[in-house]
C-alpha cells in the first residue's frame, strides 16, 4: 500500500521520530546517572551485600528494548508490523461482519 504524503505529514512524522530519540536518550541518561548513584549508595552502606545490579539489570533490558524500537532495530514491533497488524485486524472484522448478515 503506497501512501503518498504532504510535506507537512512528513514534517510531523519526522518531529516525532526526533521526540522518539530525544526521550530514549533522556531514558539513557537517566539510568546511567541513577545507577551510578545507586552502585555509590551500595557500596558505601552495604559492601558486603550487592544489591545494585538488579536496578542496573531490569533498567538495562528496558532501556536496550526502548533502543531497538526507537532505531528501529527490533522488527517485530516496528512500523511494518503495525500496519500488518491494522490489515489483519480490519479483515478480520470485515469477515465476522459479513459472516452474521
Amino acid at each position: 500500500m503506497e501512501v503518498n504524503l504532504t510535506e507537512e505529514d512528513r514534517y510531523r512524522l519526522a518531529k516525532k521520530k526526533v521526540e522518539d530519540i530525544k526521550g530514549f536518550y533522556g531514558n539513557l541518561t537517566s539510568y546511567i546517572g541513577v545507577n551510578i548513584v545507586l552502585i555509590f549508595i551500595n557500596l558505601y552502606t552495604s559492601p558486603d551485600h550487592l544489591w545494585f545490579y538488579w536496578p542496573l539489570m531490569w533498567w538495562g533490558m528496558g532501556v536496550v528494548f526502548h533502543g531497538l524500537k526507537v532505531f528501529e532495530i527490533f522488527p517485530v514491533l516496528g512500523k511494518g508490523w503495525e500496519d500488518r497488524k491494522i490489515k489483519e485486524l480490519m479483515e478480520k472484522e470485515k469477515e465476522e461482519r459479513n459472516k452474521w448478515q
